[in-house]
């Protein structure tokens, strides 16, 4: 299996290299990621990006480009790593859920980039709960250990059960390993030590639900995501199906998705279409 792992953290970030060791067990990996931090990117090409050959001594190919995790998707599979399986983004430091980040998240936009090259892909983020530390868990290898586990047991399955024949790609969001929902005394398991069970996996829709305002103030205007708080506090609406819902209570959340969006026919949509020229 030929891998093409990318992210939008940039390509010295800890989840890509804990993926990439992870994957260079089961895979030829080639690492194509962004020299700098892209995160929030989305889907944004570049006409022309720098590319850096890394000789890291590592057992995987790195490159380095100045540009948007959807451009490292576009340069590994047009020049990189043209025989690529599969891509695979992330992990990120830090989760991507519900629907309305889908569109804003570089690591989704690299996941998303490939299917329409008809590869399929996965988008991976490690799920940090608002009252932990979060750069000492985002640094720490030990903490994308689930993130890792998940990932690669997908890409094991994914291709000989079918499941991209009907899903475009996978948004995946794992817990940290100490939050997993196996059951169990998770202390001596957590920061993955490879000895316990770990989390369940679960499939998931995106939540609908979303909480954002914006405040002026003179001549600014201050935007805010309210729902990191709520998830604090827990008092999110989420159904159990859902991709928040389902990360939260510790396990592995894993929506499949297709690529931009699902289209559906409506009559009241095709009566005013038929009804245009009149």
């Amino acid at each position: 299996m030929q891998v093409l792992l990318t992210n939008d953290d940039g390509i010295d970030a800890t989840g890509i290299r804990v993926l990439a060791e992870a994957f260079s067990e089961i895979a030829t990996v080639t690492v194509v990621a962004p020299a700098e931090d892209q995160s929030a990117v989305g889907r944004t090409l570049s006409d022309t990006v720098e590319v850096e050959e890394r000789d890291s001594g590592r057992p995987y190919a790195e490159y380095a480009v100045t540009g948007t995790p959807a451009d490292c998707t576009v340069a590994g599979l047009y020049s990189l790593c043209p025989d690529t399986d599969l891509v695979v983004a992330g992990c990120n430091r830090g989760a991507n859920l519900s629907a309305y980040t889908l569109g804003r998240s570089g690591t989704v936009s690299a996941a998303v980039e490939a299917t329409f090259f008809d590869v399929p892909a996965m988008a991976v983020s490690l799920y940090i709960p608002g009252d932990r530390d979060f750069e000492t868990l985002a640094t720490a290898p030990e903490a994308y250990a689930e993130a890792a586990r998940a990932t690669t047991y997908l890409a094991e399955h994914t291709a000989a059960d079918g499941v991209f024949e009907r899903a475009d790609y996978l948004n995946v969001n794992a817990p940290l390993p100490e939050e997993g929902n196996a059951g169990g005394s998770r202390e001596e398991e957590s920061m993955g030590n490879g000895d316990g069970t770990g989390a369940s996996m679960v499939v998931t829709h995106p939540s609908r639900v979303c909480d954002m305002n914006a405040v002026r103030e003179g001549d600014s205007i201050t935007i805010r995501d309210r729902i990191w708080d709520r998830m604090v506090d827990d008092d999110i609406p989420d159904d159990p199906g859902s991709d928040r819902r389902t990360v939260m209570n510790g396990d592995v959340s894993v929506s499949p998705l297709t690529a931009p969006h699902t289209t559906e026919r409506h009559d009241a949509l095709d009566a005013l279409a038929d009804s245009y020229s009149d």
